[in-house]
């Protein structure tokens, strides 16, 4: 009679499937290590959403420059315009996951357009790789106005509820609106909103007395208060700007735990390997802490940021969870942003 009982294998042959299996198991792990250590075997597409000569597109060319020196390889940036840069985002999606497509990511793709509408892509087809630097805006108001500070600020706006507008440079779903009216909801104000199609001729509005207020990019306010044409207030940022030392942050000034940044990162294919997204974040990371590169981003007025993937994935979360609220207190439409 045939026994019932478990049959017995050898420890030679159990030892030998146990190694086959952690083989297989290292094997995607070993492939994957050896294409990190030969990336890049080709240019390196860096595809940015918006149009050459901006601020985004900026900072990619200045950080594609050093990536090129120091991998010995072009980085290449393409210019992918259309749809708040969802459409650059989408093509780098669709793309080869071998490290060789990567998206310069910024706020207004990633963390406002998906609170506004259904984006091309989920999250969960973008990897994460490391932010390169935050850029802060600052509240504005027409040089001759008596405010000098920014509760003399919300002191004028309550005593005057509706009676002031506000320019919102770059549209309703542009970073300028949107903080204005997390602000605004934060501080308990009312006022009425006026939309641009870009900063330019909004500032030129509250330049010439038209408009009261406005957050602008710093950068761009700087030439103007140096002018005294406009009057800085303080910082959606939660420290004080290099750039204007000066000027104190919404913080600060009486709203603690305020903050609201632009920021510029990369991000990749979801299945791009691991090996070679530390390899760039690293770089990332090593550039960040260079004097000279932190000069280039001080030209375009970022603050260096170092984060890991993981960091900037956390960071990420939060951001989107941030504008997503700013997006429901202004009642913005993805018909009324674009």
């Amino acid at each position: 009679m045939r026994s019932m009982t478990t049959p017995i294998i050898s420890r030679r042959a159990l030892l030998t499937s146990g190694a086959a299996f952690a083989a297989s198991l290292a094997a995607p792990s070993a492939r994957a290590q050896a294409q990190a250590q030969t990336w890049p075997q080709k240019p390196v597409r860096v595809l940015v959403g918006f149009a050459a000569g901006g601020n985004i597109d900026n900072l990619a060319r200045v950080t594609c420059a050093r990536l090129s020196e120091v991998f010995n390889q072009q980085f290449v940036v393409e210019n992918r315009v259309g749809a708040m840069g969802t459409l650059a985002a989408a093509d780098v999606v669709r793309s080869s996951a071998d490290g060789h497509t990567f998206f310069w990511a910024g706020t207004g793709t990633i963390s406002i357009f998906p609170a506004l509408g259904k984006a091309p892509y989920t999250m969960k087809d973008l990897a994460p790789v490391s932010l390169i630097g935050t850029s802060p805006q600052v509240l504005i108001v027409n040089g001759k106005l008596p405010i000098k500070t920014l509760q003399d600020f919300v002191t004028w706006i309550k005593a005057n509820p509706k009676k002031f507008a506000y320019a919102g440079g770059g549209g309703p779903g542009s970073v300028s609106n949107l903080l204005m009216a997390l602000f605004l909801k934060r501080a308990g104000l009312e006022m009425n909103a006026v939309s641009y199609r870009g900063t330019a001729p909004a500032l030129t509005d509250i330049i010439g007395g038209h408009v009261p207020a406005m957050f602008i990019p710093l950068p761009e306010a700087l030439p103007q208060a140096a002018a005294g044409a406009v009057r800085m207030l303080a910082l959606s940022d939660d420290r004080r700007a290099p750039q204007a030392k000066d000027v104190p942050t919404i913080a600060e000034s009486g709203f603690p735990g305020f903050r609201g940044v632009s920021w510029n990162g990369m991000m990749a294919p979801a299945k791009t390997p691991r090996e070679i997204i530390d390899r760039v974040a690293g770089e990332f990371i090593r550039a960040t802490k260079d004097p000279a590169f932190i000069k280039q981003l001080d030209k375009y007025g970022a603050s260096p940021v170092s984060f890991t993937p993981e960091e900037f994935g956390k960071f990420l979360q939060e951001d989107m969870a941030l504008w997503a609220e700013a997006v429901k207190i202004a009642g913005v439409t993805l018909d009324q942003a674009n």
